[in-house]
């Protein structure tokens, strides 16, 4: 019988999971939302449920057909254990023991932004390529750095947590605790604040026609109402690309990888983010850009295939 994996993408809004064939082909996907205020048991139960109802669904026995379980989590992974995942509330969780006992399944763990870059690096953008960091931008921003094909843990399981790097001394309050961390700027979240604060000051704005209620508004809506003509909209998208730009060329100038990968839903905006970020990274270069900055190819499947990776 042909074998399975099945890569789990746990985010701090919903719970993705997907069957990957040998090729790293999603065969069928399914999610659910992320019940962080049930804690880390009810999560379990609930990835656990996810994965045989998957299968289910896609008519493959489980029992027979998995093989292992993968998981990409927020949140600096050492052996098996969350150590700290601020979006879920985890502290200390033994995330794989708990699933394994769940699932019946060898369970592997890993950062989800590892898991995201490891699945661009393996099928989407940085495909051929030797190196990639991925940047991906949701409810916080994670990141994943590949050299020579591996995946960069660090000695204490955090490397890679972009998110948290600094790009503003003393700035916003980020989930994390400290201040002026690129995910208080950048995550999609953080966009979505920043346009209900405008709207909430300039009720003329045509923001308002995009988004009928600051309850509905996206990481997308600014940019929508951009295209619009909305001034004020410009003025939020210029200010999101600026502070994403340091992150990005801090990026560069540390690694120089061959691909910056820009994930999560607002990368779907495509050359409209992508054009002006290169330009206004290129004047924050200690060296000319060798680096091609792409928008991730797979989506939120790139966290699934990673996850899934063996």
């Amino acid at each position: 019988m042909r074998k399975y994996r099945i890569g789990v993408d746990l985010g701090g809004t919903n719970i993705a999971a997907g069957i990957v064939d040998e090729e790293f082909s999603i065969v069928k996907k399914a999610s659910v939302k992320t019940d962080v205020a049930g804690g880390a048991e009810k999560i379990c139960r609930d990835i656990d449920s996810l994965c045989r109802s998957v299968c289910a669904e896609a008519g493959i026995p489980y029992e027979e057909a998995i093989a292992a379980v993968g998981v990409g989590s927020p949140g600096i992974i050492r052996d098996g254990v969350v150590i700290n995942a601020d979006n879920l509330r985890f502290s200390g969780v033994p995330l794989a023991a708990m699933l394994e006992k769940l699932t019946g399944k060898p369970v592997s763990l890993r950062n989800d932004g590892n898991a995201a870059a490891y699945g661009e690096f393996a099928t989407g953008c940085g495909k051929g390529h030797s190196s990639l960091v991925a940047i991906t931008l949701g409810t916080g921003v994670g990141g994943g750095i590949i050299i020579n094909g591996k995946i960069i843990e660090g000695s204490g399981g955090g490397a890679g947590e972009l998110g948290h790097t600094v790009i503003r001394a003393g700035g916003r309050k980020c989930v994390c605790g400290k201040t002026g961390c690129l995910e208080a700027y950048c995550s999609a979240t953080a966009l979505i604040k920043s346009t209900v604060r405008a709207m909430q000051n300039n009720p003329d704005s045509l923001i308002w026609q995009v988004s009928r209620s600051t309850s509905l508004v996206s990481g997308r809506t600014a940019f929508d109402a951009m295209r619009l003509g909305d001034p004020i909209a410009s003025g939020i998208v210029a200010a999101f690309v600026s502070d994403l730009a340091v992150g990005v060329s801090n990026v560069i100038n540390l690694l120089q990888p061959e691909v910056v990968c820009i994930g999560g839903g607002i990368s779907h905006e495509g050359d409209t983010l992508i054009s002006p970020l290169t330009d206004a990274v290129i004047p924050m270069l200690c060296a000319p850009l060798a680096t091609k900055i792409l928008p991730a190819a797979l989506g939120n499947d790139a966290g699934i295939i990673g996850a899934a990776a063996e």
